[in-house]
């Protein structure tokens, strides 16, 4: 069987949902001996350093300027002329726009996987010309995104078990952040202005003022700064801020609840970790989330801004063990039965080969 070269551009490889998402698929096509990938990043920051083991040949072409490199046109084409890949595959809006004269130059198909949420971004409409097939991992980005249904495409993340293993022991990492309590409540997410930390703090705030025997987590990177002046001096040990951190799959496994409170999303990495890990979810419904989370069956979903809603639904899960209980297990059930990573780079290959053929 011919092999196919397939070049992937994006940004960086940074704590973030995209990010994570290309992790995986690397992850998955490894298995296939028929594809080889080469990576392209225009920064130096890897988070997700398991990539590094993978002996994917990666190359930098550093942005230097905030907004617009024109270099980093040259440059790709560059490498594109050394790999000669079968198909370029972009990850994000500015690399769309970096990889198109190399597609228009060398004539290579390019598909484009920058949609990860719900939130229009007006210069899609150039980069969704050039682009042969239009990837996102919600159909709720490919309607917020008005994508050509001709050329659209919906593949879901895919999780890898094999994360499942080797995660700190609980007792341990308790140890580590001083937590005490019985409970724990967690959300996973970066302190960006799309990400509703507000509505979560206030839903904290409302349970811990009948019930201190929880602690409720924030977790990502950004400023932060905000959000810890929205709690008192008498929960700021039950609410606790705990910056960018390396090891989420242990965190995650030492939780009873995840939480994600925000105004737009793909679907979410974290809540298909904490399904995973067999932690029922808080959510709130809209975008690509109603997708993912089955209310009342893997958690719960609430509307938007409202925190005494997610609050209730919170202290829920925490008075009723065997509710908690059962919404993991059908949590857990979900992901491997509908975002296994195999399968997800499975539908990649045949959407390579496919690609190719047409």
């Amino acid at each position: 069987m011919k092999k196919i070269k397939i070049l992937f551009f994006i940004e960086s490889l940074r704590s973030s949902g995209k990010e994570r998402r290309l992790t995986e698929l690397l992850k998955g096509l490894i298995n296939y001996p028929n594809i080889e990938c080469q990576l392209v990043l225009t920064d130096k920051d890897i988070h997700y350093k398991e990539v590094l083991k993978l002996k994917i040949e990666i190359h930098y072409i550093i942005r230097k300027y905030l907004k617009k490199d024109p270099r980093l046109f040259f440059k790709f084409y560059k490498i594109a002329k050394s790999f000669k890949p079968d198909i370029i595959h972009v990850w994000g809006n500015m690399t769309s726009i970096y990889a198109i004269p190399t597609k228009v130059l060398m004539g290579i198909p390019m598909i484009n996987s920058q949609i990860t949420n719900v939130t229009l971004i007006k210069s899609t409409k150039v980069t969704f010309l050039f682009s042969n097939v239009i990837v996102a991992n919600s159909m709720a980005g490919l309607k917020a995104y008005n994508a050509p249904d001709y050329k659209s495409l919906c593949i879901y993340n895919g999780f890898d078990f094999n994360r499942l293993k080797n995660v700190t022991n609980k007792t341990s990492l308790r140890e580590k952040f001083s937590i005490n309590s019985k409970y724990i409540v967690c959300m996973i997410s970066s302190f960006v202005e799309n990400k509703d930390y507000s509505t979560y703090i206030k839903a904290a705030i409302t349970i811990l003022e009948n019930e201190k025997n929880i602690t409720f987590l924030c977790v990502g990177n950004g400023d932060d700064h905000k959000y810890r002046k929205l709690v008192k001096n008498e929960h700021k040990n039950n609410i606790r801020f705990l910056g960018k951190q390396t090891n989420v799959e242990s965190i995650i496994n030492i939780c009873d609840i995840g939480v994600l409170s925000t105004y737009t999303e793909g679907i979410s990495n974290s809540i298909m970790e904490f399904m995973a890990f067999e932690k029922p979810v808080v959510a709130t419904e809209g975008g690509g989330t109603i997708e993912l989370v089955q209310d009342g069956i893997t958690g719960f979903l609430v509307p938007q801004r409202s925190p005494d809603l997610l609050s209730d639904r919170i202290y829920r899960l925490i008075c009723d063990d065997k509710l908690r209980h059962n919404m993991g297990s059908n949590g857990k059930s979900r992901i491997e039965n509908c975002f296994n990573l195999e399968e997800k780079a499975s539908l990649y290959a045949n959407l390579y080969l496919n690609t190719i053929d047409n």
